[in-house]
């Protein structure tokens, strides 16, 4: 049961988004040489309600699950939720996803871990959920990792 402070922190949320892809399956390389994507195919309840939410102009960090388990680059969602066009049932839904830039340094999960202004990420609590949205202070502290600020010496 979600208590009230995560109610409340969940509304704040929204503009800010992680999605995660394995590699071998989409790659960040791949995402850049199209340049725009659908994000479809996805078949979780929870995660289809996120991509329900995104909005044209909100920023979305690209992860690489798997072996690699890291934050990897920047997006921009360009088309919000439509019909998912792999789902033979509308319920699903697809938004288009624009590559804006790679992190200079990826941001691996032990680093998400170990910083304490990231334990509430949905990517630590719910490490199968697919699409996720992050509090701004959430995607700040990973593009800041990643551009190598705020690293720990």
């Amino acid at each position: 049961m979600i208590d009230k402070a995560n109610q409340m922190k969940t509304k704040k949320q929204g503009s800010y988004w992680m999605v995660k892809q394995e590699p071998e399956t989409y790659s960040w390389s791949d995402f850049v040489g199209d340049g725009v994507t659908d994000w479809s195919g996805v078949r979780n309840y929870q995660a289809r309600n996120n991509l329900r939410q995104m909005k044209t102009g909100e920023r979305v960090l690209f992860y690489h699950s798997g072996k690699e388990k890291a934050v990897v680059g920047l997006a921009e969602v360009v088309k919000s939720a439509y019909p998912d066009p792999t789902a033979d049932d509308v319920q699903w839904v697809a938004v288009d996803l624009k590559a804006v830039n790679a992190l200079k340094n990826p941001v691996p999960l032990a680093a998400i871990r170990y910083d304490k202004r990231l334990s509430q990420l949905p990517l630590i609590r719910q490490s199968q959920l697919s699409v996720m949205s992050l509090t701004k202070d959430e995607f700040d502290v990973i593009v800041a990792l990643g551009a190598d600020k705020g690293r720990k010496t």
